[in-house]
């Protein structure tokens, strides 16, 4: 019976699901965005935004234990020093998944995975954002070029005299 089993095997044994996970968090650190599908990306936000947790607090311990899940020196030195610092008072959400279609050999669901903090466009989009004007009734479209028509013929006898 399959009681309580909840999270994806992603087809894998449990030795190749822990190395492909710890390869694609390394990944995932180092480029802050990777392109993946969507089951993958699923798992991969469970495994590594609790370590993106612990990087918040620089100490030996926690780095060993991020360590031992990345098993990559430059991906942990990176963390640390730059991921943690930029999202130090995020409380949670550290990633977005952002769904592209359907990958034309096998059909599969496809996104890209990436580091909110990281994403230059959404950024800029979020910090321009106004309130919304009141929206006001348009004036009649016959009446305007009527207007500037009659008032064309004016102007110009003004700049003659």
């Amino acid at each position: 019976m399959r009681h309580n089993k909840k999270f994806n095997h992603l087809g894998r044994t449990n030795t190749h699901r822990a190395a492909m996970l710890s390869n694609m968090a390394s990944s995932l650190i180092k480029h802050k965005r990777i392109f993946t599908t969507t089951a993958k990306a699923k798992a991969l936000r469970k495994y590594v935004e609790p370590l993106i947790t612990k990087a918040k607090e620089d100490t030996t311990h926690s780095r060993r234990i991020v360590f031992s899940s990345l098993r990559d020196k430059n991906s942990v030195t990176e963390l640390f020093n730059d991921v943690a610092q930029k999202i130090g008072e995020r409380p949670g959400g550290y990633t977005r998944i952002i769904k592209t279609g359907n990958r034309l050999g096998d059909n599969a669901a496809m996104c890209f995975i990436e580091l909110v903090d990281y994403n230059e466009n959404m950024m800029k989009d979020s910090t321009k954002k106004a309130p919304k004007a009141r929206r006001q009734r348009k004036k009649s479209v016959a009446a305007a070029p009527a207007a500037t028509v009659e008032e064309t013929p004016e102007v110009s006898e003004e700049t003659k005299e």
